[in-house]
């Protein structure tokens, strides 16, 4: 596998336990609002927000790469 695939199958790979994390977060937080529960509400509120965060990085990173590649040409 070239740099360049690593590279992307990372990516890919981080992107999806964001994704994960963000709907883990979703899943907490309806569930302590089901069950009355404030903490795991709010845990769920941070892995969401946590997951979100990462994921806007992500999306840095390949705005960034996708720049440097055009600017390459």
């Amino acid at each position: 596998m070239t740099a360049a695939g690593q590279l992307a199958a990372m990516t890919l790979l981080n992107k999806m336990k964001n994704k994960s994390q963000i709907f883990r977060g979703r899943t907490k937080q309806k569930l302590g609002r089901a069950t009355g529960n404030r903490r795991l509400q709010w845990h769920g509120l941070a892995d969401r927000f946590g997951g979100n965060m990462r994921q806007a990085g992500e999306q840095l990173k390949d705005a960034g790469r996708d720049l440097s590649r055009s600017r390459r040409r």
